[in-house]
């Protein structure tokens, strides 16, 4: 049976709250999930799951597991923990983890993309396009953070997600590799009239206010742009990832 939690005065509780900000989870080293898609995703992924939390009224609708720690508590306890004001009933707490480089050929990188809804929607498409890893610099929305991980809707357990301070220096060496380095810009070559991109490749995704800083431009292998056919000066950034992405592995099937 699940360990009942009924005080919101609870040092558990306060930790478990605490996760909703970035300084929390550096701190603690752990992340928070919500809902019974995400716990799922969760308990089924290669992250360590350390405690699964569930409304004392609802536990009979969900399968709990035995690999982990169950706390039971009042709904108005679970919705202080949780992020979105109507919990679903069911949350984890899941150690962070730091990705290796990714060996895939298939890549997606973030410079500076800061909206949340932004890098977990670009998550979630790579994830569907086929994509094998997203890389992303520090000045990117926290990919752990409650936002983000709702918009990847449960595909951050299944891509290889890495965060790194020289976004540069990792392009660099993908490129000396043989791979194509794709800088979207607004400046760029049209997208469809772009060179040969071959096997293996990293699109380049830019902030939403400032695009791709320049000391990325400057090892792209190709700097393109997607064409704006009406009145639109741009796309917003996860639609114009999800267009590109879905080209370019195209290209490989």
């Amino acid at each position: 049976m699940p360990e009942l939690i009924t005080s919101l005065k609870n040092p558990k509780v306060a930790l478990w709250k605490s996760l909703k900000d970035r300084k929390g989870r550096k701190e603690t080293g752990c992340f928070l999930v919500e809902g019974r898609k995400m716990v799922e995703e969760a308990l089924m992924s290669s992250f360590a799951v350390e405690t699964v939390l569930v409304d004392e009224a609802r536990q009979q609708e969900f399968p709990l597991p035995d690999s982990c720690t169950v706390y039971a508590m009042p709904s108005h306890v679970l919705a202080a923990v949780c992020d979105t004001k109507t919990p679903q009933g069911i949350a984890a707490v899941l150690r962070l983890r730091q990705q290796p480089a990714s060996d895939a050929k298939a890549l997606v990188a973030l410079d500076g993309v800061q909206d949340p809804g932004n890098v977990g929607t670009i998550i979630r498409t790579a994830d569907a396009a086929g994509i094998g890893g997203v890389l992303l610099s520090q000045q990117c929305a926290d990919v752990f953070s409650p936002k983000v991980l709702r918009a990847t809707m449960g595909s951050i357990f299944r891509m290889d997600i890495r965060v790194t301070e020289d976004l540069r220096g990792e392009l660099a060496a993908l490129a000396e590799r043989g791979y194509a380095v794709l800088s979207s810009q607004l400046d760029g070559t049209p997208f469809y009239d772009r060179g040969p991109v071959g096997e293996k490749f990293a699109l380049v995704i830019g902030s939403e206010g400032n695009g791709v800083t320049e000391e990325v431009k400057a090892v792209a292998t190709h700097r393109v742009k997607l064409p704006m056919r009406g009145g639109a000066e741009s796309l917003n950034a996860a639609v114009a990832a999800g267009i590109m992405m879905y080209e370019l592995t195209r290209e490989l099937e």
